[in-house]
């Protein structure tokens, strides 16, 4: 597997994230494209799960905000972002949470 094709798989769920960082070892000189883009597929994982629970839990107590659940849309046009830059061979930031993943999981280094 090549640098893009691991970069855009580390956005495809959380099982193509673990598939992409096993294959990220095996690279025998470490790409930084591939760390670049396994961070930022980390965290907009992290972020997705974490929001869509506190949306779940604030919408059961008021359901009158059931629009922030649109929220989840934006996160969806943010991971659109994260593969478009992997398929570019980027190393950009996803828009506007993107710059808080590069400085986080180490040990992706």
């Amino acid at each position: 597997m090549n640098n893009k094709t691991i970069s855009i798989l580390s956005y495809v769920t959380i099982i193509g994230w673990v598939i992409a960082y096993a294959k990220s070892k095996d690279l025998s000189p470490k790409s930084d494209l591939v760390a670049y883009h396994l961070k930022q597929g980390l965290g907009i994982f992290i972020l997705s799960v974490l929001i869509n629970i506190i949306l779940t839990v604030i919408v059961a107590m008021i359901p009158s905000l059931y629009f922030l659940t649109y929220i989840g849309l934006a996160l969806f046009i943010l991971w659109i972002f994260g593969i478009i830059n992997a398929v570019n061979e980027q190393k950009k930031p996803i828009p506007v949470v993107g710059k808080i993943f590069e400085d986080k999981f180490s040990f992706l280094d």
